[in-house]
Formats: structure tokens, sequence, C-alpha cells
């Protein structure tokens, strides 16, 4: 059995196959899913599981070498953006919603949570362990 704490077999085999640079997108429910993208939706009902819990054990197991937040999340919700910036995330960049939302077509896969907060999405790059 495995050591670390996430235990979902898609999330485990997505972070297992990303390269240098490649895109996770942690979703909140309402984020749309472009086309061809993979979705790995955990969304059980409103708020679970939520958005911090789910980035939380993401990270358990990605090297994360930057992240992109949408302008509308830093100004709409501070207290998920603090709670963000408590993590220590390397490089944290921010750009508009419309933006971030061309961006998720070139994703690995979207992980849908059962958030609700508006705006509550965030692009991570995954960096390199050594």
């Amino acid at each position: 059995m495995k050591k670390t704490p996430l235990l979902n077999i898609a999330l485990s085999q997505l972070i297992a196959s990303l390269g240098h640079g490649d895109t996770v997108v942690i979703a909140d429910a309402g984020l749309p899913v472009p086309p061809g993208v993979p979705l790995i939706d955990l969304a059980l009902t409103r708020g679970i599981p939520g958005f911090m819990d789910t980035l939380n054990a993401v990270l358990s197991e990605m090297e994360v070498e930057h992240h992109l937040l949408a302008d509308e999340l830093v100004e709409k919700n501070p207290q998920l953006v603090e709670k963000i910036d408590a993590l220590a995330l390397a490089d944290q960049r921010t750009l508009s919603h419309s933006e971030f939302k061309r961006l998720t077509q070139s994703a690995r896969a979207i992980v849908r949570t059962g958030e609700c907060t508006p705006y509550a999405n965030i692009i991570l790059y995954a960096g390199v362990a050594f």
C-alpha cells in the first residue's frame, strides 16, 4: 500500500505520468472542461471535496515549478489566495479568467472538486524533483 496521503488511483497515475512543464488544473465545480481534456471528477456534493483539500492531496505527490491563478480570484476571494500563498508554492502568476480558461485546453487533466467558490481554480506546472 502507498505511503503518501493520496489514495485516488486516477490522480496518482496522472501525477506519475507528468513531465516537466505539463499542467494540471484543479477546478471548482463550475469551470468548463474543454473537449478532449481528460476530467478526473472528484465532486460528490456542494463543497465536497473542497479546493484546498484537493490541492493539498495533489501537492503531497506533485513537484510544482509554478502556478497560475485568475486575477478574478485575487480580487474576489483574497481569503482563498492567502491559503494558497501559505503553501509557499514557487512562483505564482496571475492572468485573466478568460485567458486561464484558454490555457486549460492544453492541460494533461482537469481535476473537478465540489468547490462552489467562484474562480477557485489553479493551474499547476510540473517541475522536476532533481
